[in-house]
């Protein structure tokens, strides 16, 4: 488990770009957080590390966007489950024109609905002041969970 303090939207993308060296094809992150927390933001600079091709925005109303890779990298799938009740059932009728294993897929608001896809996932969690407060500064915790983060240096997070 790696913590990193954020203090401007910019080093928030970064991050983004940071945990993009760290995926592959097959990847799962589940972001949580707060509305207005920096979940997009991170996502946004997923898909420039990953050299992705489209603007990554809230995939609020439409659920889920794939952004293609520009080189021979894997596809960022961004699903925002804000909306989605039903878990995994849900997911796959979104009937995503992707095959899973091949993308990295990034899930807002996941927490209990996609876990079963697998048991490898990076949980990125992004804590906030609530409230009324234009404080900028947030705590971003992120855990790897299973074999496949078992020995990954999150280190290199807050680098």
């Amino acid at each position: 488990m790696e913590e990193i303090t954020i203090n401007s939207p910019e080093q928030m993308r970064e991050l983004g770009r940071r945990v993009a060296k760290l995926l592959r094809a097959g990847d799962l992150v589940l972001l949580s957080g707060e509305l207005g927390a920096g979940k997009t933001t991170l996502t946004r600079g997923l898909g420039e590390g990953l050299g992705v091709r489209g603007a990554v925005t809230s995939p609020t109303f439409v659920i889920a966007r794939v952004h293609p890779s520009l080189g021979d990298g894997p596809p960022l799938v961004h699903v925002d489950a804000y909306r989605l009740s039903g878990g995994l059932d849900e997911m796959e009728d979104l009937d995503l024109d992707v095959s899973l294993p091949e993308s990295v897929i990034v899930v807002e608001w996941g927490e209990g609905k996609v876990e079963e896809l697998t048991e490898d996932r990076l949980q990125v969690v992004i804590h906030r002041a609530v409230g009324d407060t234009t404080d900028e500064v947030r705590r971003v915790t992120v855990t790897g969970l299973g074999g496949r983060w078992a020995a990954a240096d999150l280190t290199v997070l807050s680098a």
